[in-house]
């Protein structure tokens, strides 16, 4: 009986921790959209309110009508997009340099982008906020993305070598025989293989830039140039933070990221798994 009980056990600890940990991560997103559907008098109710039944959308009309509210979602949307993009074209032109070629000073290239994946950006930001002013570039969006492609590029080449790596030579060997170039060869070959690289790297890349608070805190001081993490901060009223305001515009700015995951998780767990691992 005892030994039954312990294989018991062996077995329900890990899916009883997983459910554990499922409900710690899962219930702060869910407060934050039970609270963003609340009247104000449940939010502020020294009795919480577990589960909303008078829902209210007033809190989302709050904060769509916020001052230059598309605005900033053009900017967030036109800073992470073209800064996912630029790292990616940058970053799988040289994991397939670091791949594919043998040159000097190969290996102490990668160390180097390992240690720029480890040091915090937070650091740079006086040196950054100094050259972009002396450029004349305060309040534009061109640094800032540049900035962003900078910060995701390190995890965007080490994770896309691993693909790289991973593709056997002999299928691109084999498409050059048949008469393609070096070019059409890796664009016809390799570069389907590496879709789950890709996606994985994006998906990071994407909730990284989009995320980034700090600099075009530094950077942005126009309300016309900042971003949607720096809008979340603007819903205050003379009697303190508006929280219903305040969890309905974290919402919509979750929602991009929740939509992407959703269409995106499977091929990027398998992604990071694989590009991690291999090469």
């Amino acid at each position: 009986m005892k030994r039954s009980a312990s294989s018991t056990f062996r077995r329900a600890w890990p899916n009883v921790t997983a459910v554990i940990l499922f409900i710690g991560f899962v219930f702060p997103v869910y407060w934050m959209f039970a609270t963003a559907l609340k009247p104000t008098g449940d939010i502020i109710s020294e009795n919480p309110v577990w589960f909303p039944t008078d829902i209210t959308f007033e809190h989302f009309r709050t904060a769509f009508g916020a001052d230059n509210f598309w605005t900033l979602v053009r900017n967030s949307v036109t800073v992470t997009v073209l800064a996912v993009v630029f790292s990616l074209v940058i970053g799988l032109a040289a994991a397939f340099a670091l791949a594919r070629m043998r040159f000097k000073g190969r290996r102490g290239f990668i160390i180097g982008f390992m240690l720029a994946q480890m040091a915090p950006w937070e650091v740079m930001v006086i040196a950054i906020y100094m050259i972009v002013r002396d450029a004349s570039m305060l309040n534009s969006l061109v640094p800032l993305t540049l900035f962003y492609m900078v910060m995701i590029l390190p995890f965007t080449l080490l994770t896309l070598r691993g693909f790289v790596a991973a593709v056997p030579r002999e299928l691109e060997e084999s498409a050059m025989v048949d008469g393609c170039t070096r070019m059409q060869a890796f664009r016809r070959v390799i570069l389907p293989l590496l879709a789950p690289g890709l996606m994985s790297t994006s998906m990071f890349g994407f909730i990284t830039a989009w995320n980034e608070f700090p600099m075009v805190l530094v950077l942005n001081k126009s309300s016309e140039a900042q971003t949607l993490p720096l809008w979340l901060s603007s819903f205050q009223t003379a009697f303190g933070d508006d929280w219903g305001a305040t969890m309905a515009a974290s919402s919509l700015f979750a929602i991009p990221i929740l939509i992407l995951f959703v269409f995106l998780q499977r091929r990027a767990v398998s992604g990071l798994t694989d590009g991690a691992v291999k090469g």
